[in-house]
C-alpha cells in the first residue's frame, strides 16, 4: 500500500519559519548585493521507499509573489530588499513559474527519513531601506 511522508522544515511540521537574522542597511547598499544567509533543512520521515535502489524525491517551491529578478517578493516595509532561495548546491533558484529540484532529497534503500539544506537571504534591488522583510512560499515533495 502507498504511504505518505510527514515533511518538517527546520523540525517544525505545523506553520514552519524561516527567521532571516538582521543586517545593515550598509549590507545591502546596491543593486544585486546579498547578506544574511540562513540555511533550513526540508526533512522527511516516515516514509517508505524502496528496498534496493535510492528513491528521489522531487521538491517544488511555488513563490506567492515572485520578483522579476526570480526571488520573493517582500511584503514588509524595507524598500529594494528582495528573499532570494538556493538550492543544496548553493545556487540561487529561479521561482519566475515555480521550482522543481529533482532529486534534491534522496531516500536511501531500506531508510525511511531523507533532508536537503536550502539557503534563503536577502537581496538587494537598489540601496535598501530599514524595516521589515516578510515573504512566504509554498512547497511540496513528490516521490514515486
Amino acid at each position: 500500500s502507498d504511504e505518505t511522508c510527514s515533511v518538517v522544515i527546520n523540525g517544525n511540521q505545523a506553520k514552519p519559519v524561516v527567521l532571516l537574522p538582521t543586517v545593515s542597511t550598509k549590507d545591502l547598499s546596491e543593486q544585486g548585493k546579498t547578506a544574511g544567509p540562513i540555511t533550513f533543512d526540508i526533512g522527511l520521515s516516515g516514509c517508505t521507499g524502496s528496498k534496493d535502489k535510492t528513491t528521489k524525491i522531487s521538491t517544488v517551491f511555488v513563490g506567492n509573489q515572485v520578483t522579476s529578478n526570480g526571488n520573493l517578493g517582500n511584503t514588509g516595509s524595507a524598500k529594494n530588499v528582495e528573499v532570494q532561495l538556493l538550492d543544496t548546491s548553493g545556487e540561487p533558484i529561479n521561482l519566475t513559474g515555480g521550482f522543481t529540484g529533482d532529486g534534491d532529497l534522496q531516500l536511501e534503500p531500506n531508510a525511511s527519513e531523507a533532508s536537503a539544506t536550502y539557503t534563503a537571504r536577502y537581496y538587494s534591488t537598489g540601496k535598501a531601506e530599514a524595516g521589515t522583510v516578510a515573504a512566504t512560499l509554498q512547497y511540496a515533495v513528490s516521490y514515486k
